[in-house]
């Protein structure tokens, strides 16, 4: 009697099942249309709202002088916050693989239009001295996910400095990372992102409020996309400055890329990466135990003006199709010792900052104004309190 009715039961329980499976399968489509009509109508408006053509000069809006006092606030907080017992560090990019010489030539046959400021005659060779870095504001292991950081100097450099008080200096900087775009846009952005991130609030850097107007999903995507696994070698990275600069009368970014075909061949040793400063060991392996050397290219990416190619706005990537980049001069780190107590202490203590350098590559948009102010105010608050001056 039992197993009769259980067998009566069965067809209806089957029944029931194929109806719920039907209903859920068309409840997935729905989600599925739907999501992607909001993909494609978010596309098409950020396309719209993202065409050109666009201003090849800057536009500072009103109050960024009191957004940018804020930021140094913020910033000065951060550097105490993360101090070492004896040491204040860099409120971002504190820890240093390495801090290497290198040498950088201008392309012999370099084309007219590209000779410009540093890149004005093709062949010269500039001695520099190379920051290899982890984008993090306190030094942590090399395998977290975190951007990574090249910042280039150029030594004894002829012609006036864009700072009065670093006439005497003679320096080129360039400073970069390893990701093409910037997570904020602007001065403002940064500002409520860098404060909420300091209180220990992540999720408030990117979703302020509950008006969803003011979320910022796109730059989201950009900072996990920035917070990247590791590469095998601060040498196997291509980074890039994010920000734009005049080139001469053009506005340019720039781009270092690995360029191993001109250096010799070479197989990094494979590294230990559970290893908290392993990027630091595959430097030393490479330069000062193997003794091979390393080789980038340096290029630039001119703005089109009637592309979608903003000064203003960081978060925006040129892209190649509408400006590729173009080679002007190839970079060299020789083999060498770099990694022991007085020039680590030397490395330390360098400060480096795109404002530290010519007219003819002057740092334009929000982004590098901020850092102008901010770079200053921590170098100044971090050396002063190293140095107990």
């Amino acid at each position: 009697m039992i197993m009769t009715t259980f067998k009566k039961e069965l067809p209806l329980l089957a029944r029931l099942w194929l109806r719920l499976g039907r209903l859920l399968g068309k409840t997935v489509l729905i989600v599925l249309g739907a999501g992607l009509l909001v993909w494609a109508l978010a596309v098409a408006w950020f396309a719209w709202q993202h065409r050109g053509p666009v201003s090849a000069q800057e536009q500072i809006p009103d109050g960024e002088a009191a957004m940018t006092q804020d930021v140094i606030q913020t910033a000065v907080r951060i550097v105490d916050q993360h101090r070492e017992s004896t040491r204040y560090l860099r409120d971002a990019h504190a820890k240093a693989h390495g801090c290497v010489k290198a040498q950088v030539q201008v392309l012999p046959q370099l084309a007219q239009d590209l000779r410009q400021g540093v890149f004005s005659e093709p062949g010269k060779v500039w001695q520099a001295t190379m920051r290899l870095s982890n984008g993090n504001a306190y030094p942590q292991f090399d395998s977290i996910r975190d951007a990574r950081g090249m910042a280039i100097k150029l030594l004894e450099v002829p012609g006036a400095q864009l700072l009065a008080d670093r006439q005497g200096q003679h320096e080129q900087d360039f400073v970069m990372f390893s990701h093409p775009n910037f997570f904020v846009s602007d001065v403002a952005e940064y500002r409520q992102n860098v404060a909420a991130q300091a209180d220990g609030q992540k999720i408030r850097a990117f979703f302020p409020g509950w008006d969803p107007r003011t979320w910022q999903v796109r730059h989201l995507f950009i900072a996990l996309a920035t917070l990247s696994p590791p590469p095998e070698s601060p040498t196997q990275t291509t980074y890039f400055s994010v920000s734009p600069y005049k080139f001469g009368e053009a506005n340019a970014k720039f781009r270092v890329m690995p360029d191993p075909d001109n250096c010799p061949a070479y197989a990094l040793p494979r590294q230990n990466q559970d290893l908290p400063n392993f990027l630091r060991s595959a430097l030393n392996q490479q330069l000062s135990t193997d003794r091979v050397p390393a080789c980038f290219v340096l290029q630039v990416q001119r703005q089109d003006a009637n592309k979608y190619m903003p000064i203003e706005d960081t978060s925006i990537e040129w892209r190649e199709q509408d400006s590729p980049f173009e080679t002007v001069a190839r970079i060299t780190l020789p083999p060498q010792d770099f990694d022991t107590p007085a020039l680590n202490l030397q490395c330390d203590n360098l400060s480096f900052n795109p404002w530290f350098g010519l007219e003819a590559h002057r740092p334009i948009g929000g982004i590098n104004r901020l850092r102008k102010a901010v770079y200053e105010a921590i170098s100044d608050y971090r050396h002063a309190r190293n140095t107990g001056t």
